[in-house]
C-alpha cells in the first residue's frame, strides 16, 4: 500500500512541475501577448492565469478556513459567474499577476501538505481529500496550460503527469453522467491508454466488455474538454463506453460547454458497439 504522505508528496511535486512549466511558458512574454485570446471564449492568456491564481486561493480557503470558503460561495452575487468572476477579480499586469500566483501557489502546497490525513475539504458540491485536491489542481493547471500553449501556437510535449489527469478523468467517470442529467451506468468500464514515453496505463476491470483505449493525452484533451472527441484518437467498444466518450468531465461543477470540433478535420474517434 502506498503510503499517504508519500503519495501526497509526490502530487504536490508534480504539481510544482506542472505549474513551472507553464510558469515558464508565460514569463517571457511581453505584456500584449498577454492579451492574446485563448481557446475559452472571452479568456486571454491573463485569463487563464488569474483563474489559476484564484482557484488557488479559494483551494487554500478550503484548506485553511472553511468558514471563509463558504462565505466566498455564498456572497457571491451571481453562482453562473463564479468562475469568471474570480478571474476578473485576479487579473492584474503581469508581473503582479505572476507573483500572486507563485505566492498562492506555493501557500496551497504548503497548506495542502499539512491537512491531516483522511480529513476532507470542503468543494463545489463535494468535499475532497488533501491528495484528491492535489491532483485536482494538477488536472486544472495543465488543462489552462493547453489553452495558453493553443493561444501561443505551441504543442506541449505530454510527461509522466498526466497520469493523474487521466487517473481522475477515470474516477469521475459517475459524475459526467451526473452532470449531465443521467443515469450513471453499472457495467464496468476498461481504460487502456499509451502512456507518454511507452507502457499502459490501464484502470478498469480487465474483463470488461465496455472499453476505451487510446494515447493518454487524448483521453486528458478530452476529459478536461479542451478537444472535441472528434478530433481526438480515442476509440470506445460498448454503448456505456461510447456514450462517457459524449459525457466525461473530470472537473466539478455542471457540465461545461466543451469545444466544437476543429475546422476541416475529420472525426478520429472510433466506435464499435
Amino acid at each position: 500500500m502506498v503510503d499517504r504522505t508519500d503519495l501526497l508528496t509526490d502530487l504536490l511535486t508534480d504539481l510544482a512541475d506542472e505549474s513551472g512549466e507553464l510558469d515558464a511558458l508565460v514569463a517571457p512574454l511581453p505584456w500584449g501577448d498577454w492579451a492574446r485570446a485563448t481557446p475559452a471564449p472571452g479568456w486571454t492568456i491573463a485569463h487563464q492565469i488569474a483563474h489559476l491564481a484564484w482557484t488557488d486561493h479559494v483551494a487554500l480557503l478550503a484548506a485553511t478556513d472553511p468558514g471563509a470558503f463558504f462565505a466566498s460561495v455564498t456572497s457571491a452575487p451571481d453562482l453562473g459567474r463564479l468562475v469568471d468572476d474570480g478571474a476578473e477579480q485576479f487579473l492584474a499586469p503581469a508581473a503582479k499577476l505572476l507573483a500572486r500566483w507563485r505566492a498562492g501557489r506555493t501557500a496551497l502546497a504548503d497548506a495542502l501538505a499539512a491537512v491531516p490525513a483522511g480529513e476532507k475539504l470542503p468543494w463545489y458540491g463535494t468535499r475532497m481529500s488533501a491528495t484528491s485536491m492535489a491532483t485536482a489542481r494538477i488536472m486544472e493547471t495543465w488543462a489552462h496550460g493547453e489553452d495558453v500553449a493553443d493561444a501561443l501556437g505551441v504543442t506541449r510535449a505530454p510527461t509522466a503527469r498526466l497520469r493523474h489527469v487521466a487517473h481522475l478523468g477515470f474516477r469521475t467517470l459517475g459524475h459526467g453522467f451526473t452532470a449531465h442529467g443521467r443515469a450513471v451506468p453499472t457495467a464496468p468500464v476498461r481504460l487502456e491508454l499509451a502512456a507518454p514515453g511507452g507502457g499502459t496505463w490501464a484502470h478498469g476491470p480487465a474483463d470488461a466488455p465496455d472499453r476505451v483505449s487510446g494515447p493518454a493525452r487524448d483521453f486528458c484533451l478530452l476529459v478536461t474538454q479542451r478537444r472535441h472527441r472528434a478530433d481526438l484518437a480515442l476509440v470506445a467498444a460498448g454503448l456505456v463506453a461510447d456514450e462517457w466518450l459524449d459525457v466525461a468531465q473530470a472537473f466539478a461543477g455542471p457540465p461545461g460547454a466543451g469545444r466544437e470540433p476543429l475546422e476541416g478535420r475529420a472525426p478520429a474517434a472510433g466506435t464499435t458497439a
